[in-house]
């Protein structure tokens, strides 16, 4: 008996989570240039509202990460808007860690 080889999908329909996935993403991508761009301005001495902003956005982008992968239970949606809102919330999670344990060395 053979196989299917390819699983097509025509639903043009986004995913709801996937959606948020990609605004969570793109607000953690915008408050990470912001504060990139403040603490130059301000040479390293940003404050703590820079601080929690931060904290703020590591936080999003781990919840838009966690609402991307479970956006792909959805049934008859296109998971395109879930794939991207997962891959860039992830990585802006692994850069704002990356940042932190700079800052902390």
């Amino acid at each position: 008996m053979a196989r299917k080889k390819y699983n097509y999908n025509f639903v043009r329909k986004p995913s709801e989570g996937g959606k948020e996935a990609l605004y969570m993403a793109g607000a953690s991508v915008f408050l990470f240039l912001l504060a990139s761009v403040v603490s130059f301005a301000f040479r390293g001495n940003g404050g703590i509202f820079l601080g929690a902003a931060g904290l703020f956005s590591f936080l999003l982008s781990g919840y838009g990460f966690y609402v991307g992968m479970k956006s792909f239970k959805e049934e008859q949606v296109s998971h395109r808007m879930s794939v991207l809102g997962s891959i860039t919330s992830g990585g802006m999670l692994v850069a704002w860690l990356a940042l932190f344990l700079i800052g902390v060395r």
